[in-house]
């Protein structure tokens, strides 16, 4: 799978706003990542289940993760932060 396009949505964008700018320099790397190759294993990426069911989360590290879907060969990133930000969607 390639990823033409990645659409940050407005929460996304919200929540990045308040992560420390160490956290926004490892999700800038792993953005990377995700573009040349979604399946790159440091990005553990997987599809969630229950309410999040059609998501997938992707991780930037042991504490954050970015929560997207992808429909065809573009991401939409929704969320981005702790585990807290599962329940939040």
């Amino acid at each position: 799978m390639k990823i033409r396009q990645i659409n940050f949505l407005p929460k996304f964008h919200k929540q990045w706003d308040t992560l420390p700018k160490e956290a926004q320099t490892k999700a800038r790397k792993t953005i990377v990542f995700f573009r040349t190759d979604p399946f790159h294993p440091s990005l553990r990426l997987h599809s969630l289940r229950g309410s999040l069911r059609g998501y997938w989360s992707i991780s930037v590290d042991k504490k954050c993760r970015i929560i997207l879907r992808i429909e065809g060969d573009i991401a939409n990133f929704y969320s981005i932060g702790n585990h807290a930000i599962y329940g939040k969607m």
